[in-house]
């Protein structure tokens, strides 16, 4: 009789190891259409072809002068390609002033992120209800662009420098303090306790726990950041923010195709340098 049992226990115990060995090779299961729950991607897609086509019905464009002037552009490429050093120090000038735009925003509104994203952190933030306060301004300034911006510092301030580096300002200050805050909140409550434990107040948890423990993500977002402001910076001049921007545009607007090519060859070398550089810098946050 204990024979029996156990030799059906053995039994028992050996299908189940091997119906779980048939689980595991089992293929995973493919996710099937599901109207209800996809309903929200189902509105999304038709209101954005719907906006596609009254968009294009308020263009009003001639599609027939468009393609009979197409194949000019060709030639506009060709003639840009012969570069033309007239005036380069000008040029060069210019160049410099859409570096240091997008470095100076770049120190300021990363100051002024890490102070908001403190600030809008739910797990470090002094007072509960600040959070969706900071968040909802911080998301107001991130919906208008940042050439709107700059358009009204401009219009308070004046054409230059100053303006374009306020202007792009805002923008990356909303940027980083969302991003910011994210990355707080992400922090391990444990190390924030035991921080707090020692008798350290607000500021020194801030310092000894959270930045610590976020800096690789603080590296990475700001290196991403700063190829954003390079892009932004070097069309902002266009609007009379100052830089490299307002060289293409006056060479273009006068024909000096020569000159507004080796403009547009001098951004694109320095923005793949800072893409390889924010690529190396991002690998080795990782690692």
């Amino acid at each position: 009789m204990y024979y029996d049992e156990f030799n059906f226990n053995l039994m028992l115990e050996q299908n189940l190891i091997n119906a779980s060995d048939n689980e595991k090779k089992r293929p995973p299961k493919i996710p099937v259409a599901n109207v209800r729950r996809d309903m929200p991607v189902y509105i999304f897609l038709i209101f954005l072809a719907a906006l596609t086509v009254l968009s294009l019905g308020l263009l009003d464009a001639d599609w027939h002068r468009l393609a009979e002037r197409l194949p000019r552009l060709g030639k506009v490429f060709l003639d840009m390609a012969h570069f033309s050093t007239e005036r380069f120090s000008l040029t060069f000038l210019t160049f410099t002033e859409t570096v240091t735009v997008s470095v100076l925003a770049l120190i300021y509104s990363l100051i002024l992120g890490l102070a908001l994203g403190a600030l809008a952190a739910e797990n470090i933030s002094p007072w509960k209800v600040l959070p969706p306060l900071i968040k909802s301004f911080l998301a107001f300034i991130r919906a208008v662009p940042t050439p709107v911006w700059v358009l009204l510092v401009l219009a308070s301030m004046g054409f230059g420098m100053a303006s374009g580096i306020t202007g792009l300002s805002f923008h990356a200050t909303a940027f980083f303090g969302m991003v910011f805050a994210q990355l707080f909140e992400e922090v391990p409550g444990e190390a924030i306790e035991a921080v707090r434990a020692t008798g350290a107040n607000r500021v020194q948890v801030f310092f000894s726990a959270v930045l610590p423990s976020s800096l690789s993500g603080i590296i990475a977002w700001t290196a991403l950041r700063f190829e954003t402001n390079y892009q932004e910076a070097a069309i902002l001049g266009m609007v009379g923010a100052g830089g490299i921007g307002y060289t293409i545009m006056a060479a273009m607007n006068s024909y000096r195709l020569g000159r507004a090519g080796l403009a547009v060859v001098i951004v694109f070398v320095f923005a793949l340098g800072i893409e390889l550089l924010s690529t190396c810098i991002k690998r080795r946050v990782k690692i």
